[in-house]
């Protein structure tokens, strides 16, 4: 019996790793941690029967202990609730699926008591790569990576030599404006930006696909976690989102890792890794596929990805500026307070105005954090 605590178990990815607990019988789930969707977390806390959970704040507690006043069952909240979910003693993955700066000290918590992490929470090594990759080596711990690229990544490393890796290939959808022109972009509502050609994702995330954001992220988290040079990584749009992403070697052959649309195979592959579990569900059918497409990203429409190109050379604490800004400005949007083609407008304003630090300790990170959104906030 394999015992699991979530980080954001009302979310995309925590829900969906509850499914694969249901179809999984030696899967076991000891802790629950979501931010504000009490009613949602009552009925997964009756059906998987948990020892401990978390909620965002002491109001959100309240009002879950009376919902579960028949149950024994002990409610915690704010970091430190976060923090004891990822403690807890019995726990030997902590999945973080958590949107958002807010996994990263969780993360560190975890890290320290020996639990392995299967990181959905890209924040965490987008602005703290250069403290939980090398914490991870020290206490012996795995990072298996959960989005959908890193894992296709990780999947076409099992067997190579990593030190023969040349290049990582990133794929992107290209979002729903793909092709779109700047003109084309600067009267887009909510709506459209919310509609993801392939994948079924919560709303912060699928902004950050159609800005392609998500895929600096990406390129960002994959150096920490395969350890290579930004040089090394490449973006590659795929519309059809059938290659996850690949791998290649200095001798030019390519490992690609192939499956449909589905978040669900890199939570069960990390759940269970190294080994592979039956999982039901639609499989790519090449017949039907017909063709698959390859493009080069528009980072002149899409200045999201460049600023997040220069933020990753910059690196120190300018990751952690760029993603912050980006966490506040997608707030906005979603709020409908700011146009779509501001997103990036206000990354380069928080960009421009930090004064960069080369080796933040936490500390700094939640700092410079805190500044990005007092100077967005003062404006917006």
């Amino acid at each position: 019996m394999k015992k699991i605590a979530i980080l954001g178990s009302t979310g995309s990815i925590g829900t969906q790793t509850l499914e694969i607990v249901r179809e999984n019988t030696d899967l076991e789930v000891v802790g629950l941690a979501a931010g504000s969707n009490v009613e949602l977390l009552e009925k997964q806390v009756r059906e998987f029967r948990p020892r401990l959970v978390s909620l965002q704040s002491e109001k959100y507690c309240k009002e879950l202990k009376l919902r579960l006043a028949d149950m024994e069952v002990e409610i915690v909240s704010g970091m430190e609730g976060l923090i004891q979910i990822a403690e807890m003693e019995e726990s030997e993955v902590l999945i973080t699926a958590i949107v958002g700066m807010i996994g990263i000290q969780p993360t560190i918590a975890a890290i320290c008591k020996g639990k392995d992490i299967a990181l959905a929470n890209k924040e965490t090594l987008v602005t703290a790569g250069h403290i939980i990759m090398p914490l991870a080596a020290q206490k012996g711990v795995s990072i298996l990576p959960v989005d959908s690229e890193h894992s296709a990544i990780f999947q076409s490393m099992q067997g190579e030599n990593r030190a023969q890796v040349s290049k990582l290939l990133i794929t992107a959808s290209g979002g729903p404006f793909r092709g779109k022109t700047k003109a084309d972009l600067e009267n887009v509502q909510l709506e459209d930006a919310l509609k993801h050609p392939n994948w079924a994702m919560g709303n912060k995330i699928t902004i950050d696909s159609a800005t392609l954001v998500n895929k600096g992220l990406e390129v960002m988290e994959a150096k920490w976690l395969f350890h290579v040079d930004f040089d090394q990584i490449q973006v590659v749009v795929h519309p059809q989102s059938i290659i996850h992403s690949m791998v290649e070697y200095v001798d030019g052959g390519i490992i690609a890792q192939l499956g449909m649309p589905d978040m669900k195979l890199p939570i069960q592959y990390a759940l269970f890794y190294p080994n592979r579990r039956p999982m039901a569900g639609k499989r790519v059918d090449f017949y039907e596929l017909g063709s698959i497409t390859f493009e080069r990203p528009d980072i002149e429409t899409f200045t999201g990805l460049k600023l997040a190109l220069r933020a990753a050379r910059e690196g120190g604490s300018m990751p952690t500026v760029f993603n912050a800004a980006n966490e506040e400005a997608v707030r906005l949007f979603l709020q409908r307070k700011i146009r779509f083609l501001q997103i990036p407008e206000i990354i380069e304003m928080c960009m421009q105005a930090h004064k960069r630090i080369e080796n933040p300790e936490v500390k700094a990170i939640l700092a410079a954090e805190q500044e990005t959104y007092e100077l967005i906030r003062a404006k917006f």
